[in-house]
């Protein structure tokens, strides 16, 4: 078996180790490959690990061994699904590896911005606590959790383990899901209900064309002044400078943003210092431990493929 990983470092910078992978047969490692490099990496290989580059149908057709595409990750939009179906390749995911993890950082960002951590914290690095009059500096509104309402668009995984830890929080949750009969203990609202009800406002779907930047100025004016907009899914849900116009505006009060359309960040990304906007560089998934995860259920499908029992295919 013949295996090529083509994006290495979108996985591993040596923390981690890929030896469940290249244990499995004759492995090249590429730490980046850009796109227009993919079928020449592969060349005869017959196996191909990836996490964002590209895998088409000129890719398939220059690369006739390959019979295999797993990926580092739970989406597939980067590989032509029928063009792999149609050469006879299994495209392979890993599903739910991240949902600790993404739901860690989701709650990160919605407590720093109800905590207002990065503020105070910079006021006492500027040294305004020291010498202050009183014990506790305050200056800084904060709120808490409890009470709010958060809205939660799509309830898969993470959506539902969002749930769980606002629950704990004593937060009332609401969601808005194409599947409401899988919602229990929880009410299922519009959209647009969703919209206009929430404090905090997170997104837990994945992208499609049809809910590509379902957060656009319509949908930004439904929701209240005071609200949260959190994305730790994909970038494209929302219309970036839709949303930097609001938040510029204070038609909102703040966004928490892990995703962006284009990746990594431009120059001219309309969020970059967008009023009361912070963003983290697509980090929600990537903590040490789920990155082993990620790491051990790649190699888990490659085996199940070369022992002829293929699982977690998406092109079936």
């Amino acid at each position: 078996m013949k295996i090529v990983i083509l994006d290495s470092e979108t996985v591993s910078r040596d923390d981690v180790s890929l030896e469940g992978i290249t244990g499995l047969g004759e492995c090249k490692v590429f730490g980046f490959t850009p796109n227009d490099q993919v079928a020449e990496k592969i060349g005869d290989a017959d196996a191909v690990i990836c996490n964002k580059c590209l895998i088409t149908n000129e890719v398939f057709e220059a690369c006739k061994n390959l019979k295999y595409v797993g990926l580092f990750a739970t989406g597939y939009n980067n590989v032509d699904l029928a063009a792999a179906s149609a050469h006879g390749a299994v495209v392979c995911n890993v599903p739910a590896y991240s949902t600790a993890a993404v739901a860690q950082h989701t709650f990160a960002m919605i407590l720093n911005h109800y905590s207002k951590i990065r503020e105070y914290a910079a006021a006492v690095d500027n040294g305004e606590w020291i010498d202050y009059k009183l014990f506790s500096y305050f200056g800084i509104p904060t709120h808490e959790l409890a009470g709010q309402t958060i809205g939660i668009v799509g309830y898969g995984n993470i959506g539902r383990k969002v749930a769980q830890i606002a629950s704990a929080f004593d937060m009332k949750v609401i969601t808005f899901t194409r599947s409401p009969e899988k919602v229990t203990g929880h009410e299922c609202v519009s959209f647009e209900e969703l919209l206009k009800r929430s404090d905090v406002v997170t997104l837990h779907c994945p992208l499609f064309a049809e809910n590509e930047r379902m957060i656009n100025r319509e949908a930004l004016c439904l929701m209240k002044k005071t609200a949260l907009l959190v994305n730790t899914a994909r970038g494209g849900l929302v219309d970036e400078q839709a949303l930097a116009d609001a938040l510029n505006a204070g038609e909102i009060a703040g966004a928490c943003i892990d995703a962006l359309t284009f990746e990594p960040m431009r120059a001219d990304c309309p969020l970059y210092k967008a009023k009361g906007c912070v963003i983290t560089p697509h980090v929600a998934w990537a903590p040490r431990e789920t990155r082993e995860r990620l790491l051990e259920r790649v190699a888990q499908n490659l085996e199940a493929f070369i022992e002829g029992r293929p699982i977690n295919v998406v092109n079936r």
